[in-house]
């Protein structure tokens, strides 16, 4: 299987408790196998990693926000996955943005992610590390207490 390369912008969303939006999704090439995982995605041609997941928040959640609100990357990763019967070398940037309350809006999501993104929550840094469910990035619940304590990871 060749393996696409490709960049992307993910963002950490903070309720005023610390806690982390996670989206609930699958793979249709694979039924019944779910995980959690932060919004944002792959870049389109000509934008950066912030812009993608400026676009990519406002995709998944209905959250508006400028590229430049969500500062520098706080935290990179490659990771590599499949999805749909491709394969992935995913090169990532996260980015952080605070809000008080956020109510998820998922008019804004493609097709693909309208089948299959069934659910969002916001989690703890505990409630990730206690969880028997699939969380991604694996490392998150270690970044949300860096972030909390103003560390870059």
């Amino acid at each position: 299987m060749t393996v696409i390369d490709r960049r992307a912008g993910r963002v950490l969303l903070l309720d005023r408790a610390g806690r982390v939006l996670l989206l609930h999704g699958g793979d249709p090439a694979r039924p019944g196998t779910r995980w959690w995982f932060t919004p944002g995605g792959g870049l389109e041609p000509g934008e950066t990693t912030v812009e993608a997941a400026a676009r990519e928040l406002f995709e998944e959640t209905g959250l508006r926000c400028e590229p430049a609100g969500l500062g520098a990357p706080v935290w990179h990763e490659v990771t590599e996955f499949e999805f749909d019967g491709n394969a992935y070398r995913q090169d990532q940037d996260f980015y952080v943005l605070r809000v008080a309350e956020w109510q998820v809006d998922t008019a804004g999501m493609d097709a693909t992610e309208q089948l299959t993104i069934t659910e969002h929550r916001w989690w703890s840094a505990a409630e990730i590390e206690t969880t028997a469910e699939q969380v991604f990035p694996r490392e998150l619940a270690t970044l949300l207490r860096a972030v909390a304590v103003g560390e870059a990871v």
